[in-house]
């Protein structure tokens, strides 16, 4: 096997591919990945060593073939034109995400009864605002769980 530069072997687009090789032969080389996905195999090269940023339609490709649809949320959470627009997730297991995700859930009652209080005069005051900011940050982070969960049933269905 080629020895693989540390930027390279650390960049996920990288790691994507080595790890859909296992089911695809085809995926075991740049060459290979490049032919199937109708790239310049220099370009993949440049991707993968993180020397330019992937567009959005080669990421869409990658995340197809490679079986790896955390690459879409990685180009929107680090590499995307407009900014940070999603909440990273991470790949995790069924059981964890589930976990995390009864966690947040059991504030649901709480939180509703704080969005409700705040809602009913349809103004928010000073006294209101670090509530509504919690709120706020309870949306985040179900927001999160649910990219996590989504993520993981596309890669497993």
């Amino acid at each position: 096997m080629a020895n693989i530069a540390e930027k390279t072997a650390c960049n996920v687009f990288y790691q994507c591919r080595t790890t859909a090789s296992k089911h695809n032969e085809q995926l075991c080389s740049r060459e290979g990945a490049a032919d199937l996905m109708s790239i310049d195999r220099g370009r993949l090269y440049r991707i993968e060593s993180g020397v330019a940023n992937p567009y959005p339609e080669e990421v869409h490709m990658m995340a197809d073939l490679y079986n790896a649809p955390e690459l879409r949320n990685h180009y929107c959470h680090n590499m995307c034109p407009l900014g940070n627009t999603v909440p990273e997730v991470e790949t995790g297991s069924i059981d964890r995400i589930s976990l995390k995700a009864l966690g947040v859930l059991k504030d649901a009652k709480e939180t509703r009864k704080k969005l409700l209080e705040i809602a009913k005069d349809g103004v928010i005051d000073d006294s209101e605002k670090e509530d509504m900011q919690e709120i706020l940050d309870y949306l985040e982070e179900i927001n999160k769980i649910s990219a996590e969960l989504r993520a993981w049933i596309k890669k497993n269905l």
